[in-house]
């Protein structure tokens, strides 16, 4: 097994500038908490049992799993946004679910498609839901820009 199964998670968020669409991405993550980490890209469940904790310090080069969205632009003036919402079941031994989304326009309106998107994950699995975490990153591109949010698995 590449990794121990995931006990705890994080929700992290950033947006940024860069004279690059992937600098962009690259300082998005930087402002996130996680930019000198190795992304491995997961889909969207989180372990059961599995609690929220603050962003802990994380080992430079680490292999880090993590559901994440992002929206790029180089679009001068347009708005952009990220977000990520998890819902954490009643019944602790039963999977969290998580949920992405990005566009181009405001931070509330990505959130509220990400948190309307667990509820539908909920529902399909007609398990009990106890709530909905989420955060939200947007940026108003200057040159090129990248917003970013996600929520990193950790052991």
């Amino acid at each position: 097994m590449v990794f121990k199964l995931p006990d705890k998670f994080f929700l992290v968020r950033g947006s940024a500038e860069g004279p690059s669409l992937l600098n962009s991405f690259d300082n998005a993550l930087l402002a996130a908490g996680i930019g000198n980490t190795n992304l491995v890209r997961v889909s969207s469940i989180i372990p059961p049992g599995a609690v929220e904790i603050s962003i802990p310090v994380l080992p430079m080069g680490s292999l880090v799993p993590v559901a994440y969205s992002y929206e790029s632009s180089d679009v001068a003036g347009e708005i952009i946004s990220a977000a990520v919402a998890v819902g954490l079941p009643e019944d602790t031994g039963e999977p969290g679910i998580i949920m992405e989304h990005h566009l181009k326009g405001s931070a509330q309106e990505c959130e509220e498609t990400a948190r309307r998107l667990v509820l539908q994950a909920f529902e399909s699995r007609s398990c009990g839901l106890k709530e909905v975490r989420s955060v939200a990153s947007t940026a108003k591109v200057l040159k090129t820009a990248t917003a970013f949010a996600g929520v990193v698995l950790w052991a």
